[in-house]
């Protein structure tokens, strides 16, 4: 983010939300020593999981960790994915933020996103064939919910100076190949590493309510463009739109630390499971509100009610 003043004056929430993300005057620089030792770490992890995959291949996002370290059952279940109103139209408000942080002048939002909307469905995917196949009534509700979350974008955020590097939907790996791949798409990043800096911020758009797993999720973001970068960056936030407050975190070596634990606990977990055989292990939460084994399974059903197996 620029802290040159901007065209015209920042609202309230504005100004709240680059006060939080701006950099201080102090440079976040981490100890290349320890950079090296994660990494190294990380490495020597992936060597002993590499023998005991044989042939096989661990993909690895922020979705699958969190699944395999839930309710490993519902992680081993094949659900097949089908698009809804709801993942649709988040899809089509981050390819509009996309469009419109590289938008020369003051588009209106409901353009941008018909923009949005005619370039996913003329796409060669599963989403461009569901939009193609829309009424015109559903189309009007998806415009609908995409143009709500697009405006609430413009109302949290400052205008993005373009020399802050502003990048949507990201996609970060490591390593580039091997039995063992880390994987994301990151929705908003804001600055890049001047030499040992760091000064990249990574931010998730959300809405609904706050959950630890968004924290966590970002945790991998940065574990990975740490990895692959060897700067890691410096701040990471949980953009609530619909709440217009974002959940900040300063990245540290305990951050990182976390995430790779985390990441590695995952990775044990999935090769347990699919390579080695292990008995999955049941975990009621919140994943079991939209569990397609909801209506067969005891502990799920329980947690819904809120009844415990011994009935308090």
């Amino acid at each position: 983010m620029s802290d040159e003043p901007a065209a015209s004056p920042l609202s309230p929430l504005q100004q709240k939300t680059l006060a939080l993300l701006r950099r201080t005057a102090e440079p976040v620089v981490f100890d290349t020593a320890f950079v090296a030792s994660l990494r190294a770490e990380v490495d020597e992890a992936f060597e002993g999981f590499a023998e005991r995959l044989g042939d096989e291949t661990v993909f690895m996002s922020k979705h699958r960790i969190s699944s395999v370290l839930g309710c490993e059952v519902q992680h081993l279940h094949d659900d097949t994915f089908a698009w809804s109103p709801a993942i649709a139209g988040g899809q089509v408000a981050h390819r509009a933020i996309q469009l419109l942080i590289n938008w020369r002048g003051d588009p209106v939002p409901a353009d941008v996103v018909d923009e949005a909307i005619a370039r996913l469905a003329s796409d060669d995917t599963s989403l461009g064939e569901w939009i193609a196949g829309l009424t015109d009534a559903d189309l009007s509700d998806l415009r609908g919910f995409a143009t709500d979350k697009l405006i609430k974008f413009q109302e949290c955020f400052p205008p993005l100076d373009r020399r802050a590097a502003p990048t949507t939907e990201s996609s970060v790996r490591w390593p580039i190949d091997g039995p063992i791949v880390l994987s994301g798409k990151v929705d908003l990043t804001i600055g890049r590493p001047t030499g040992a800096e760091s000064r990249k911020v990574i931010i998730d758009l959300k809405t609904g309510w706050v959950s630890q797993k968004h924290r966590e999720d970002l945790r991998f973001y940065a574990l990975v463009e740490t990895l692959r970068s060897q700067v890691p960056p410096r701040k990471l936030a949980s953009y609530y739109l619909d709440a217009g407050d974002p959940v900040v975190e300063d990245v540290t070596e305990r951050v990182l630390l976390s995430a790779s634990r985390r990441m590695l606990d995952a990775v044990h977990a999935e090769i347990e499971l699919r390579v080695e055989g292990r008995e999955p292990v049941k975990r009621p939460g919140t994943s079991c509100r939209w569990c397609p084994l909801a209506g067969e399974c005891t502990e799920g059903t329980a947690y819904l009610t809120g009844v415990s197996d011994d009935g308090f």
